[in-house]
């Protein structure tokens, strides 16, 4: 019985050998090594280029971590900072901005290349090259490309940010790797700030897991990086708690500020 071949997603072959069963016995023809045939890579508007800021205005992007069903939309607090801060902006300061929701997106777990080897978890990652339904591909070329400023906003779910968080956290590995692999930082002076919000507490545990993971990608951080909003353990009351943040002119003022000082800083690590 002769082996066939491995085939990978994206149209490829890994080497094979001709193998024959003879009762017990399994016999590998070593002498007839197959071909190895590289797949076919889809490299999504060229994420592999040099990153290199363009003249402009500083740019801010706006990640809303938040887990939504389209169909049936709810109202989340955290993202309704977010856009209310980015509004505020565009408004107040000479940038530009983006909001990005990463529940619009179709963004393919990491399937853990780096545990097989460094060098599998390559960059651009090696889903988004083989796979051109992956959508994270619009999450690297705002961070490693546009953006200056990232501002990032998550729900609190059991003392943790949001599932949608972790699975781009998960991605992004192939961004810090390169400084790994090839000594190569794609990120530099660029800004972070965060917008955290939730029925529970555990608020500094939660910044302090982003900022630490956003640091080892290459960013910096505002003085007073986020801005977070919680009911506490044994006071969840969620319904008054959309409204009482809806209506809150200081948590819109607060997650203003947060941008403002990080397009601050943004500006002194640029000129």
């Amino acid at each position: 019985m002769e082996a066939s071949k491995h085939f990978t997603s994206s149209g490829g072959s890994v080497p094979h050998y001709p193998l024959r069963e003879d009762g017990d016995s399994l016999f590998i023809d070593l002498t007839q090594e197959s071909e190895r045939v590289p797949a076919s890579y889809n490299m999504k508007g060229n994420l592999a280029r040099e990153p290199k800021r363009e003249a402009g205005p500083i740019r801010v992007v706006g990640l809303s971590t938040t887990a939504m069903d389209k169909e049936h939309p709810r109202f989340s607090t955290s993202e309704e900072l977010l856009k209310s801060a980015l509004s505020l902006a565009t408004q107040r300061l000479n940038v530009e901005t983006k909001f990005i929701a990463l529940s619009d997106l179709k963004i393919r777990h990491c399937e853990g290349f780096y545990s097989k080897s460094e060098r599998a978890c390559t960059w651009p990652c090696s889903i988004t090259k083989m796979d051109p339904t992956d959508e994270m591909s619009l999450i690297y070329e705002n961070l490693v490309h546009w953006a200056d400023v990232v501002i990032v906003s998550s729900p609190i779910r059991w003392g943790g940010a949001s599932s949608l968080y972790y699975k781009i956290v998960e991605r992004l590995n192939s961004v810090q790797n390169q400084i790994t692999v090839n000594n190569k930082a794609l990120i530099r002076n660029k800004v972070v700030g965060l917008i955290i919000t939730g029925g529970q507490d555990n608020i500094q545990s939660v910044a302090g897991q982003m900022l630490a993971f956003f640091g080892e990608l290459g960013f910096m951080a505002p003085p007073f990086p986020y801005v977070a909003h919680s009911l506490g353990w044994s006071a969840e009351d969620m319904e008054k708690n959309m409204e009482y943040v809806r209506n809150s002119e200081f948590l819109h003022e607060e997650s203003f500020k947060l941008v403002e000082r990080s397009v601050e800083l943004a500006g002194k690590l640029i000129s």
